[in-house]
């Protein structure tokens, strides 16, 4: 592509970024004098693109409010920057639609991309490898998701109809706080309003979404995240485990995070901090507890099992085991 041309689409790309671009910013972006970004406006009005000029002190070019924007021009790093971020998101199980969505756009740009730019991007997923298998999740409704974002966004009513995990369905009417998406899964928390109680539900289990009238207003420390992640914490499982750990917060986090374990600090001193040692009761929901002994072992901290008994068997076996091994010759 002729360097003029050139200069007069990243013109456009500029312009297309929104507000009003003075001629001296547009100069110094394109490498060129002011009376050459005339000229390159002047070519861009001959293509019926409509560029307004704005006078005063504050004036320039911008593009008329309402324009069609004509097909989005990437660079080479910004077309790799989008597939990527689309192999990303399939793995992590952050798309709609089953997936078709983000396929049929990576195809597309795919379709584009200069040879010599294909054939480094293969090269890139040919050798990529994930520590995690592809999410099996099922995915949102595109659809429920943004009109699920856009209640959040406006504090409005919102209602769905949910199926929950043992098949029973109902409708609800949800003031939604935020969106998280969380291990390869979207969620929505916020306030059943029915039953007057904070909630976290699953989209893909949302079969339709439905803005109601009227508003609400959200608590002042909504955190979304750290709401879904308590309530993983606190959600009813087969056993309650209550623990005694020796350490600092970041410790024991990084073995049993937010999503998993509750901490509380027993005997907090003043200026005290995250970052300090001292025994934090450590309180989790679990299924099964044979993971556990292996997680405290990796802690490497003192630690004290208040419940259950059977925890401190699949403790003492682990150590039994880990002894006998070290004995060998």
């Amino acid at each position: 592509m002729p360097r003029p041309t050139g200069r007069v689409l990243t013109l456009l790309e500029l312009l297309q970024s929104g507000g009003t671009r003075t001629v001296a910013e547009l100069a110094d972006r394109l490498g060129v004098q002011g009376r050459t970004v005339r000229r390159y406006v002047d070519q861009l009005i001959d293509l019926d693109v409509p560029v307004e000029s704005v006078r005063g002190r504050y004036g320039g070019y911008r593009l008329a409010p309402g324009y069609r924007l004509p097909p989005l021009m990437f660079s080479d790093d910004e077309a790799l920057a989008v597939l990527l971020g689309l192999v990303a998101g399939r793995r992590a199980g952050l798309t709609t639609t089953q997936h078709t969505a983000s396929e049929t756009a990576s195809a597309k740009i795919r379709r584009v991309l200069p040879r010599h730019i294909a054939r480094r991007l293969d090269t890139l997923l040919d050798t990529l490898a994930f520590t995690d298998r592809p999410g099996e999740s099922d995915t949102p409704d595109a659809e429920v998701l943004l009109t699920v974002a856009d209640a959040v966004r406006h504090r409005r009513p919102v209602s769905i109809r949910y199926t929950d995990r043992d098949g029973r369905r109902t409708e609800r009417t949800l003031h939604a706080y935020g969106i998280v998406a969380h291990a390869g899964r979207w969620y929505v928390t916020g306030k059943d309003a029915q039953i007057g109680e904070d909630r976290t539900f699953r989209l893909d289990r949302i079969a339709d979404a439905r803005t109601l009238p009227g508003s609400f207003e959200a608590p002042e420390d909504t955190d979304p995240a750290q709401r879904v992640l308590s309530g993983f914490a606190t959600a009813e499982y087969r056993h309650e485990v209550t623990l005694r750990i020796h350490g600092t917060a970041g410790q024991i986090r990084a073995r049993l995070p937010a999503g998993v374990a509750i901490l509380e600090e027993l005997t907090p001193a003043a200026g005290q901090d995250g970052a300090t040692e001292r025994w934090l009761r450590v309180e989790l929901r679990a299924e099964r507890l044979d993971w556990l002994p292996g997680v405290l072992a990796s802690l490497d901290r003192p630690f004290v099992i208040e419940r259950p008994e059977e925890l401190r068997d699949l403790v003492a076996a682990l150590a039994d085991r880990l002894a006998s091994h070290a004995r060998q010759a």
